[in-house]
């Protein structure tokens, strides 16, 4: 059984880089927190799309840049804002910047309105997730190879060269967010070293669980190489139903746990996370 491993993720949205710097630089303090998160968007979701969002890779290298030890990524990038190609360059650069600690978050895409406001095309759902696929491919082999000729549906590649290479050997880990149960798990199947829950109650976790194992049998991969991630917004007025939360989907084989903070942050909250509320979570 994997380890649990904690990680925090502050979105860069309705806050500044201060703010989240100063998280970010106390994590990396504390052993009890692995792993560290941004999002890809271009405009706050989920709330108000008037007030400030950071861009996401440029804040992660420059947090690479400013931390030793935790792991860090984008849960996750929009396969639709960037060919895979120029995301590879970005996402190895990041790689090296951080000294090798990056894990390779992506996704197909989804937000309607900053593809329509910024005209990029958002694909059919189908499209999305084969485009998916093939930005996958073409991340390990970018990776991994002097020279890469890709000749697929959506992207074309001739001779493409990316050095120098990730310090991370023979990629840095692919973390795919997504629960579409015909196309995108079985892209997961295929490609993630994590896969991150989209969201929903635990019966639809253990559900989409046991549809990602059929995808692996199918393609021939050990269900079991595959770190299952859940993220949960940290109650800041109630811990204790924070730790309930994660602890119930502990117990049905998550291990790789985000603690998402949302603005404004309290004072010493991720030391309180450490202190109140990982050392409370046990292995399912």
């Amino acid at each position: 059984m994997k380890p649990l491993r904690f990680g925090i993720k502050t979105a860069p949205q309705h806050t500044t880089y201060g703010e989240m710097l100063a998280l970010w630089e106390e994590a990396d303090n504390i052993p009890a927190i692995e792993h560290a998160w941004l999002f890809d968007h271009y405009a706050p979701i989920h709330s108000d799309v008037d007030g400030p969002c950071l861009e996401g890779w440029t804040t992660l290298a420059a947090f690479a840049a400013r931390t030793k030890r935790l792991r860090l990524g984008l849960m996750v990038t929009g396969n639709t804002y960037r060919h895979p190609a120029v995301l590879t360059k970005i996402a190895i650069t990041t790689d090296i910047i951080s000294g090798g600690r990056l894990d390779f978050g992506i996704g197909a895409g989804w937000n309607e309105y900053e593809h329509s406001s910024m005209g990029i095309p958002l694909y059919a759902p189908g499209e999305r997730i084969r485009r998916l696929d093939e930005a996958c491919e073409i991340y390990k082999r970018l990776c991994t190879e002097h020279l890469t000729t890709f000749d697929g549906r959506y992207y074309q590649l001739k001779e493409a060269r990316s050095e120098p290479k990730p310090t991370q050997r023979p990629y840095p880990p692919i973390t795919i967010g997504g629960s579409g149960e015909q196309l995108t798990l079985r892209v997961v199947a295929k490609h993630a070293d994590i896969w991150n829950f989209a969201g929903g109650s635990v019966e639809t976790f253990q559900h989409k669980d046991r549809v990602l194992r059929e995808h692996c049998a199918v393609v021939g991969r050990d269900p079991e190489a595959i770190e299952r991630s859940i993220q949960t917004a940290v109650n800041y007025d109630d811990l204790d139903a924070t730790v309930a939360t994660v602890q119930s989907f502990v117990d049905v084989g998550a291990t790789h746990l985000i603690l998402n903070l949302r603005p404004p942050f309290p004072a010493g909250i991720v030391t309180r996370l450490a202190e109140e509320v990982i050392p409370r979570i046990k292995q399912g």
